[in-house]
């Protein structure tokens, strides 16, 4: 191979390579190898045909395309990575092909995008809000209401259901005297005050008993269904069951009941020192965002569509992934949100584009501080990985190349530069709005 020359626009790359003989020969001979399996030509039974009959038929060419195909790698490797200072992303396009019957050469071109040209702005000492962790009294409680919630007891009331009871029931109704769809139900167990059905219905629940029946009269809202909106229907109901929730007393038994601790304070501390925990975890990994954030946007890069794509490929794999977790597809959950698969991939755009430039940023500042990993540093995050997804070490080494470790520690570190260099500052004061009376 040999290449005849390299132009440089922008972010982009123009590479002329001429491919002799032998390689590109052996290139057809792998793509005629592949298809005549499926060639039938008169007078040879199907994959006999030879390569020089069916050339003769179908042009002198007909195997070049796939051919090329066959020694890309080979020609990538060659006449776009083996040059020094041209860092393509992604896989370049063909846009010429010359064909030289008397030489038997192949004079590509080849365009390709490349790696940006990524200049720093501060990434040190950047002033970044941070609150202080605090946890309120009405969490606490809502935590020990949880609790308390969880080890509750259920009761059969005898008497008229009262708000908070569960009303077991079976339900029909009519407009009209016609039964409409969706308007049956059979043991259907009504929290009396969840406001779970339509408005006006469990009001008139509440102060019926078990085994007691009655029509309801119900006006369905405006803005229902369209089938029902506005319509006045009856629900002919029948209790089968009510049910009361007893709910413990919060005091000392019950903190022993659900906790190693022997009083009610003692337990109030621990959920309150847990949930100021979590709170600080959350802060500083909000912190951590907001700083590598910040460090990105006073960087200075024109960024090539192909990294974002790269990003938005990466990003529209991962959350497919998590849907089939869940049991759909990408093209089900696109059609439930009323749009399609390019729908969704434009929507996750910004962000893609929000990562590309981190990413270029953190790469950046890894070679400004000239971050280096230890071979000692891969092997513990390989052992890492295997005991996070018990997994073999070997296991785990085949499947995520060392390239792969060595680059996401080196941009860990690259992280810590600008996290801890940076200078936490209290939150601005919110000015409140004044209304006008």
């Amino acid at each position: 191979m040999n290449v005849k020359s390299v132009e440089k626009n922008g972010n982009n790359a123009t590479i002329v390579v001429e491919i002799d003989h032998d390689l590109m020969e052996s290139g057809i001979n792998k793509a005629y190898m592949k298809a005549r399996k499926n060639i039938t030509l008169p007078g040879f039974r199907k994959g006999k045909a030879p390569r020089k009959m069916i050339e003769t038929m179908y042009g002198p060419h007909v195997f070049y395309e796939d051919g090329l195909e066959e020694i890309f790698p080979q020609v990538y490797d060659f006449a776009v990575k083996g040059q020094e200072g041209l860092k393509a992303i992604g896989r370049p396009s063909l846009t010429d092909m010359k064909i030289d019957d008397d030489t038997k050469t192949v004079t590509l071109t080849l365009t390709t995008e490349l790696y940006p040209e990524v200049t720093l702005g501060q990434y040190k000492d950047l002033e970044v809000e941070k609150p202080e962790a605090e946890v309120t009294e009405a969490q606490v409680q809502a935590e020990l209401d949880r609790m308390a919630e969880n080890v509750s007891a259920t009761e059969s009331v005898d008497g008229p259901a009262k708000d908070g009871d569960t009303a077991n029931i079976d339900f029909l109704g009519t407009l009209n005297g016609v039964p409409f769809d969706g308007g049956k139900g059979e043991n259907y167990d009504l929290k009396l005050g969840s406001h779970s059905f339509v408005p006006g219905f469990e009001e008139q629940v509440v102060g019926m008993s078990a085994g007691e029946e009655k029509d309801i009269d119900i006006t369905f809202p405006e803005n229902y269904h369209k089938d029902l909106a506005g319509k006045a229907v009856v629900f002919h109901v029948k209790v089968n069951k009510v049910t009361e929730t007893i709910v413990p007393a919060q005091d000392d038994d019950f903190a022993r009941d659900v906790s190693e601790f022997d009083s009610l304070e003692e337990l109030k501390n621990d959920i309150r020192a847990k949930a100021l925990n979590n709170a600080q975890k959350q802060i500083d990994n909000a912190f951590e965002n907001a700083c590598i954030e910040k460090a990105a946007e006073n960087t200075t890069v024109d960024m090539p569509s192909a990294l974002v794509d790269n990003e938005l490929d990466v990003q529209m794999e991962r959350f497919a992934y998590q849907l089939q977790m869940s049991g759909y597809s990408m093209d089900q959950y696109a059609k439930m949100m009323g749009g399609d698969v390019n729908s969704m991939r434009n929507a996750f755009r910004p962000a893609a584009e929000k990562q590309a430039r981190i990413t270029v940023t953190l790469n950046k500042i890894v070679e400004a501080e000239n971050i280096t990993v230890s071979d000692e540093e891969v092997e513990a995050e390989y052992a890492d990985l295997a005991k996070q997804y018990e997994l073999e070490l070997d296991k785990v080494k085949s499947m995520v190349p060392a390239e792969e470790i060595t680059d996401s520690l080196k941009s860990k570190k690259a992280i810590r530069v600008i996290v801890d260099s940076a200078k936490a500052v209290a939150p601005a004061a919110k000015e409140e709005t004044k209304t006008e009376e």
